[in-house]
Order: structure tokens, then sequence, then C-alpha cells
């Protein structure tokens, strides 16, 4: 299976991607499973869920008080501005599975060392690829992380746009649920190439739009 991990549709402040587009953009990329992380908010999701159940994967990129947790599998949306054991707490019992978005990257809400070591025992994986990260020095460090730790590892896109989607996936066996990920994560193969840093102005545009009103 090629699992997207991370991308945004237009319920995330910085993004202006259709739920149809996200759909129709895996499609033609051959994704098998794509989950959609907004910031925090799962309202886009669960409506592309109804679109496509069997590829799309609910998922929330929640911004917790010391960083930003990239979790799938989510039944409900957690709230923003937690500390990262209160959303952990939320999300295990829900039964989601719970990684870290861009740990070591500072510019995007990255982790101190010693807040990220305290969540490892609650947490399934880390992103150790993310296709937006400014250097590859940040996706290093967190692959290098991950193994110190045992820590299996996700990757994704982190898309804003449709041109992103599946600029990084994972490849592993089959999955259908948290458990069935869990089991088979420290399987799966990164596939990954960076992004332009000029996708940045898309996100930027998005921004600008919806405050001059644009609507869902």
């Amino acid at each position: 299976m090629r699992f997207e991990t991370h991308c945004h549709s237009i319920y995330s402040p910085d993004s202006l991607n259709s739920l149809q587009g996200l759909i129709a953009e895996a499609a033609k990329k051959n994704i098998d499973r794509l989950a959609i992380t907004d910031h925090n908010t799962i309202a886009g999701a669960l409506l592309a869920k109804e679109m496509d159940p069997e590829r799309i994967i609910i998922g929330e990129e929640i911004l917790t008080s010391k960083g930003e947790l990239l979790v799938f599998f989510v039944k409900q949306e957690v709230p923003r501005g937690l500390s990262p054991m209160k959303a952990i707490e939320l999300l295990r019992e829900q039964d989601a599975f719970i990684s870290v978005s861009h740990p070591f990257d500072r510019l995007r809400h990255g982790w101190d060392l010693r807040d990220l070591i305290g969540i490892i025992p609650f947490i399934d994986a880390i992103e150790v690829f993310n296709a937006r990260s400014f250097t590859k020095g940040v996706n290093e460090k967190a692959a290098s992380f991950a193994q110190a730790h045992d820590l299996a590892g996700t990757a994704g896109s982190d898309a804003h746009t449709l041109r992103e989607v599946g600029q990084a996936t994972i490849i592993l066996p089959d999955f259908t649920d948290a458990s069935s990920l869990r089991a088979n994560i420290h399987l799966a193969r990164v596939e990954g190439n960076y992004s332009s840093p000029m996708v940045r102005l898309a996100s930027t545009y998005a921004k600008w739009v919806k405050r001059m009103g644009f609507k869902k």
C-alpha cells in the first residue's frame, strides 16, 4: 500500500485544496491511502471519508502547547493548545495512531528535545521525512532520533497544494485501522522527494484569500 500521511485541505487556514481535488490527485498518483490532516480539525476529513471511504483516513495535525502531533484514525476532534500529554490521553482513548509532525523543524512548531523524549512511551511514530522541510538536516535528525529510540517513521508531503500530493509517502503492507497500522509500520519504506520552496507562497496566498472573506 502507498500511504500519503500528511496533507491539508481547504479546511486548513493555509490551503485551498478541495476535497474532490485531493481524492482525484491521490487516485491519479496511485496513492492507496490518503490521510487528510488539517490543522486542528477533522471536519474536512470526515466529509472526504464519505466521498471515498476506502482511500481516506481521518487525520488531524494538532498544535499542542509544546509542538504538533500528526494523528490518524481519529474519531473525535482534539482541540489545539492542550498539553502534549492531555492531547495524547484523548487520542489514546479513541485508539488513534499518534505520530509527531516535523519534530526538529523549529520554523514550524518543532519540539524541544526534552519534551519530545518525554512523550516517546506514548506515541507510535515520528515523521522522519517531510517534503516541505526547509533543510534536509531536520529530516535526517528525525530519522536518526527514530532509530536511536526504536520508533517507527512516517513520511508525507505536507501538501498544501494539489501538485504536492504524493511527494513523500510510505510503502507498507495493507492496513485498515490503527491497530493494523501499528503492526505494519515498522515494515514501512520511505519514498520522498522535496517540494520546491516556492510552494510556501501558495500557503501564504491561501491565508490572504481567506482573510479577505473566502468561504469553504
